[in-house]
């Protein structure tokens, strides 16, 4: 049940961000909107999710209720994401209101960031530390194969329905999937309801005692917060991470831009193959590579995730000559996929595992918001090199980047382990 449920939860927040930041932004880039402004729509779009470490401590500070310690703020997050949502009904030519669409879209995301670090701070309280790599995993496959669906679905309903009904899908799916949030325990003595009584059952006592949450002043909060994110392993590996995933975001954003303005192929050509057989990989290799950083442990992927998306971007950039074929092109495109879910499986239970007691929503909510904003600042700094160079250089220059994150990895697994007290 916890996979199901990390599974489609993150899969809620994959389908918005399919629909603005890779069907959309595809779709603007045919219509010929600049590149520095498609840039610039993304990092206000992105830019909520830099605020996660707020809503972590929040979360952390205020968990005592009869529905759980974080499945209040998971559906109250939901449903007002869900009501934003319905503001995008407004819009009616997304490509002269990019502007308005892009602020819209932001009041949507400060809502979606809420209910990412509440799903965050819930995933750490409740998965055994044995089975991180795998739920991670399934969390990371989730939130693909909702942007998959997202790029896919919504670059045809631009296209063949325009930008209302893709709008007003998104809104219905996004109820759909609150709705079904009530229905989940995050505990077994939690209530589905804070005004019914728990039902009783047969046996005399409850097979799970409820556990009383003391909830910390916001002082001790910040304090231990800062402890944990300064310390040396801490800022080495997140830094790596940071970097990784700033270059898969650059690079991405870059080719996309290239496919479809330099090589004349159609958006909907480009969202399509993303949200097909791309998805298709990134969620294979997300499942893969869960059971991968398990069985090798964390480290050691993590070192081989970057050595490959090294090669990767340096070997294909080199070769930019070739994109003009079409099984070349597709087959870069397809095989990008991979990178995003490698990292996640093998970093995101490293960053776990260095969370201090008692701040763990905050500290890996604070991972995940600035995760979130280096995917949204490459998107950004892509946008800005496009006015100046090409997509190969900018590949090359992301590949450059993995390679130093790559570096700083391999020297922090030779430190000594030290274990936050």
């Amino acid at each position: 049940m916890r996979y199901a449920v990390f599974f489609y939860l993150y899969m809620m927040q994959g389908l918005p961000a399919g629909f603005s930041l890779t069907a959309l932004a595809n779709y603007l880039t045919a219509e010929g909107v600049n590149p520095s402004v498609i840039g610039s729509f993304a990092a206000v779009v992105g830019l909520p999710w830099a605020f996660q470490f707020v809503w972590g401590t929040v979360i952390d500070r205020y968990q005592g209720s009869a529905l759980g310690r974080r499945e209040p703020w998971v559906v109250g997050a939901q449903s007002l994401a869900f009501l934003a949502s319905l503001s995008l009904l407004l819009v009616r030519n997304p490509v002269t209101q990019v502007q308005t669409l892009a602020w819209l879209f932001f009041a949507h995301s400060i809502f979606a960031s809420v209910q990412d670090a509440s799903v965050d701070a819930m995933a750490i309280s409740v998965i055994r530390e044995e089975e991180r790599g795998r739920v991670n995993a399934f969390m990371r496959a989730g939130f693909l194969l909702g942007t998959g669906l997202g790029a896919a679905v919504f670059s045809h309903l631009l296209r063949r329905y325009g930008f209302f009904s893709a709008a007003l899908t998104l809104s219905l799916s996004l109820l759909v999937l609150t709705l079904l949030t009530f229905f989940i325990r995050e505990r077994p003595e939690d209530r589905l309801l804070p005004f019914r009584r728990k039902s009783q059952t047969a046996f005399s006592e409850p097979i799970v005692r409820p556990t009383v949450w003391r909830s910390p002043d916001f002082r001790w909060l910040f304090s231990e917060l800062f402890k944990g994110l300064l310390a040396r392993r801490s800022l080495v590996l997140f830094g790596a991470v940071v970097a990784a995933y700033l270059s898969v975001s650059l690079f991405v954003r870059a080719y996309n831009y290239h496919l479809i303005q330099v090589l004349g192929w159609a958006d909907t050509s480009v969202s399509f193959l993303t949200g097909t057989y791309g998805m298709l990989v990134a969620t294979v290799s997300a499942l893969v590579g869960g059971y991968l950083a398990d069985w090798l442990g964390n480290r050691r992927f993590l070192l081989i995730v970057l050595a490959l998306i090294t090669g990767y971007l340096l070997i294909f950039n080199l070769i930019a000559e070739s994109w003009r074929w079409p099984s070349v092109a597709q087959a870069g495109l397809i095989a990008f996929y991979f990178m995003d879910p490698f990292i996640s499986v093998a970093a995101m239970p490293m960053l776990m595992a260095v969370c201090r007691p008692g701040v763990e929503g905050s500290q890996f909510t604070t991972y995940m918001a600035f995760v979130n904003l280096s995917d949204i600042a490459g998107t950004y700094l892509a946008g800005q090199a496009l006015l100046y160079t090409g997509a190969p250089v900018i590949g090359l220059v992301a590949g450059g980047l993995v390679a130093l994150a790559l570096l700083a990895v391999f020297f922090l697994v030779r430190l000594p382990t030290v274990v936050a007290r």
